[in-house]
């Protein structure tokens, strides 16, 4: 299992270059930022957001006939198993 990178930055290189700082998030790093060699903060990737069963089941329309049997998990896993792709969705989703 490889670790993010560890980036070490002065408060006044996170401030003058905020982008920056946030670029090296996007790509899997995390950034503490620093004053006078004390860590201030840490800045890294948010968790992706996910739904909970009972939302995704609220989204189902009403005439849906899916059903949580005793072969759902089964399906939920030959399904993962199918798409391992990651999902990259459009920053306004």
């Amino acid at each position: 299992m490889s670790m993010a990178p560890v980036i070490h930055i002065s408060e006044a290189e996170a401030a003058s270059d905020f982008a920056s700082l946030l670029a090296r998030v996007r790509a899997g790093a995390e950034v503490v930022i620093e004053r006078d060699s004390q860590p201030v903060a840490v800045v890294h990737a948010a968790p992706p957001p996910r739904r909970t069963i009972s939302e995704c089941i609220a989204l189902l329309p009403e005439d849906s006939t899916a059903t949580i049997d005793s072969d759902f998990a089964q399906d939920v896993v030959a399904a993962i198993k199918t798409h391992r792709d990651p999902l990259n969705p459009p920053a306004w989703d």
